[in-house]
């Protein structure tokens, strides 16, 4: 399945800053901030989402809504996605690249997203709570990722590493 075959519209979409933004200007292009979170676990593997808009795998993530900084943003849409209230997040890169940030959606809708990405330790026993945006969630060594994947997770995850390695903010 491709990037541009969904699965399902999130429950309450409509509702939100993106899709009332929608109702006013339909499928043009929208240059969206957001923020994303690879949680990993004490065997250095990564959580990932199977998302229901596309069917692919994953990092939670999602779009700010109006009045929010970014750390509050992150944290709403990680409670929302995995059920977590996670806390403590830290930054290791900023993704902006147009060839893996914009998105076609099925129904003509175009996002170019600049994302500020994070990690966090996962808590041992804890499980993820599937929710509307998440069918499903795995872990993954950072060498093995799933071939059915939203385009833009190898570059995303290949930051991550170097910033584990070097301590350096990565720009991709």
């Amino acid at each position: 399945m491709g990037d541009d075959q969904p699965v399902s519209t999130p429950t309450g979409f409509w509702d939100s800053y993106l899709g009332r933004l929608r109702q006013k200007i339909g499928s043009d292009l929208l240059l969206l901030p957001g923020a994303s979170c690879l949680f990993v676990n004490e065997a250095g593997e990564l959580l990932l989402e199977r998302r229901s808009d596309f069917g692919l795998w994953g990092i939670p993530g999602g779009n700010m809504e109006p009045g929010e900084d970014i750390v509050s943003s992150l944290r709403r849409e990680m409670l929302e996605e995995t059920g977590w209230n996670a806390a403590d997040f830290i930054p290791y890169g900023f993704a902006s690249d147009p060839a893996t940030k914009t998105i076609t959606f099925p129904n003509g809708h175009r996002c170019q997203y600049f994302v500020l990405m994070f990690w966090s330790p996962w808590p041992e026993g804890r499980e993820p709570v599937a929710s509307a945006e998440s069918l499903a969630f795995g872990w993954f060594r950072p060498d093995d990722l799933p071939d059915d994947a939203m385009k833009s997770l190898p570059a995303s995850v290949a930051a991550y590493q170097r910033f584990r390695s070097s301590g350096v903010f990565q720009m991709t």
